[in-house]
C-alpha cells in the first residue's frame, strides 16, 4: 500500500541555498521583532511566575455558567481569569497576586468564595508567592540557556565545532521567536509553556542533526562537489523525512489543540509554532551557516577512509 503522504521517489532539486539570504533577512526580522515585543509589551506571566491563587472548583449544577461566575468576581475587582477544563462542571479560577501581602490574598480568596455562593465544590486551592515565582523565572531561564549550550556541545562532539555553531544559532532562533509569539498574542506564559519551549528546542535540534548527518555522509561521498551544491543535495535528500515528521507531529499537536481544552492551549500553540519554525530554521539557518563556516572536508574524508580500513572484511559465501 502506498502511504497517504507523498514521499519523493527521487530527491527533488530545490535550490534552497539560492534562498538562504532571504531566510537570513526574514529570521533577523523575526528575532528583532520578538525581542522588541518582549521589551515593550512583555509576557503575560501566569501564576507560576508572578504569584497568586489557583482554585479548581466544580459546580453542583449540570453545567458551569462561566459568564455568571466571571461577573460575580469582576464586581469584586479581583481581575480573575476563569476557564473550563475537564467536564462541563469543572472550572479553573486564577486570582492574581493582590497588593497587601498574604493577608490581602487570603481576603481575596475568601471574598471570591462568598461571591460564588454555596453551589461550588472547591477541589483544590493552591497559592504561589512572588518569591517562588521569581525563583521559577530564574530557574526556567537557566534551564533554557543550559539546554542551548548542551545542544551545541552535543552537535560539536557528534560532528565538528562548525556544526555546533549552526545548531545553536538555529535553536536559539526558534526559542526567541516562540517567546515573541507569546508576547505578540499576550498568551499566558507559565511552566507548561516553558516545557513546550524546551520541547521545541529538542525537536529543532533533532531535525538539524538529521540534515547535518546527511551533509557529513555526502562530504565523504562527493569530495570535490562545490559545498553549496552539496548542502542543497543533503537538504533535498532529507526532505521526505522532514515532511513525514512534520505532518505526523502536527496532527498529534492539532488534536491536543482541538480536544485538549484551554489548559493545554499555550502548550499546543508553542508546539505548533515550534514545529514550523524548527523545520524552517533547520533548512534556511542551520544548513546555510555551514556554507560560511565550512567544516574541514579533508579531515572528514580522512576519518571516513580510516573507518573504512578499520572495518573487518566479511567473507562471501
Amino acid at each position: 500500500m502506498k502511504p497517504f503522504i507523498v514521499v519523493f521517489r527521487r530527491p527533488p532539486q530545490i535550490d534552497f541555498m539560492r534562498l538562504h539570504r532571504f531566510g537570513f533577512v526574514f529570521s533577523a526580522f523575526l528575532i528583532l521583532a520578538s525581542i522588541g515585543l518582549f521589551m515593550t509589551v512583555g509576557l503575560n506571566y501566569g501564576i507560576d511566575f508572578v504569584g497568586g491563587t489557583m482554585m479548581q472548583v466544580r459546580v453542583k449544577t449540570q453545567t458551569a455558567d462561566l459568564a455568571k461566575m466571571r461577573g460575580e468576581l469582576d464586581r469584586l475587582g479581583l481581575n480573575a481569569s476563569l476557564q473550563g477544563f475537564g467536564s462541563p462542571r469543572d472550572v479553573l479560577i486564577r486570582l492574581p497576586r493582590q497588593p497587601g501581602g498574604n493577608a490581602a490574598q487570603e481576603k481575596a480568596v475568601e471574598n471570591a468564595r462568598k461571591a460564588l455562593g454555596p453551589g461550588i465544590e472547591y477541589r483544590s486551592v493552591e497559592t504561589v508567592g512572588p518569591t517562588v515565582g521569581h525563583e521559577l523565572i530564574r530557574a526556567g531561564t537557566i534551564a533554557t540557556v543550559l539546554a542551548l549550550f548542551a545542544i551545541a556541545a552535543y552537535i560539536w562532539f557528534r560532528f565538528e565545532w562548525q556544526f555546533g555553531i549552526g545548531g545553536m544559532v538555529s535553536t536559539l532562533h526558534d526559542v526567541v521567536t516562540t517567546v515573541g509569539i507569546f508576547a505578540l498574542f499576550h498568551l499566558e506564559f507559565n511552566l507548561t509553556t516553558l516545557a513546550a519551549i524546551l520541547t521545541v528546542a529538542g525537536y529543532s535540534v533533532n531535525d538539524t542533526v538529521v540534515i547535518y548527518d546527511r551533509v557529513r555522509e555526502d562530504l565523504r561521498k562527493y569530495r570535490t562537489m562545490p559545498f553549496g551544491e552539496l548542502l542543497n543535495l543533503a537538504v533535498n535528500e532529507t526532505l521526505s523525512r522532514t515532511i513525514l515528521t512534520v505532518a505526523t507531529v502536527a496532527l498529534a499537536v492539532l488534536s491536543l489543540l482541538i480536544f485538549g481544552g484551554p489548559v493545554l492551549r499555550g502548550f499546543t500553540i508553542a508546539m505548533l509554532w515550534g514545529i514550523g519554525i524548527g523545520t524552517y530554521s533547520s533548512i534556511f539557518i542551520a544548513a546555510p551557516i555551514l556554507y560560511y563556516v565550512q567544516p574541514n572536508r579533508a579531515a572528514i574524508a580522512q576519518a571516513a577512509a580510516e573507518g573504512t580500513k578499520a572495518r573487518p572484511s566479511r567473507a562471501r559465501s
